[in-house]
C-alpha cells in the first residue's frame, strides 16, 4: 500500500515536470509559437528585400545601358543642371550630403 502511495506521487511528480518543460520551458509550446511567429516575420522580410533586390538589378541595368534614365536619376538625385539651367534649393527638400549642406552653413 505504501508502495502504490509512493509510486504514484513519483508518478504525479514526473508528470508535473513534464507538464512544465512542455508548456513553460525555454523549448516548450509558448517558446515555439514564439519561434514560429518570428520566423513568418523573417520570411516576410526575406520576400520584401528579393523584390527589393530584383528592383535593384533592374535599376541597375538600366544605369548602365539607358543613357536617358542615367541623366533622369544623376539629375533627380545629385542636383546636376543643364547649360542655362537654375536650381532653387528650399530647405527640407534636399538630401544629406547633397550640394544643398553647403546652403545650409
Amino acid at each position: 500500500m505504501f508502495i502504490r502511495r509512493l509510486l504514484l506521487a513519483l508518478i504525479l511528480f514526473c508528470n508535473a515536470v513534464l507538464l512544465y518543460n512542455l508548456v513553460w520551458s525555454d523549448k516548450g509550446v509558448f517558446a515555439y509559437l514564439d519561434l514560429k511567429n518570428h520566423q513568418k516575420q523573417l520570411k516576410m522580410r526575406i520576400d520584401a528585400l528579393a523584390g527589393r533586390s530584383l528592383d535593384l538589378s533592374q535599376e541597375i541595368r538600366w544605369l548602365k545601358s539607358d543613357r536617358a534614365f542615367t541623366e533622369k536619376m544623376t539629375r533627380a538625385h545629385g542636383n546636376y543642371l543643364r547649360d542655362n539651367e537654375i536650381i532653387y534649393l528650399f530647405p527640407g527638400q534636399y538630401p544629406e550630403g547633397s550640394v544643398g549642406d553647403d546652403i545650409k552653413n
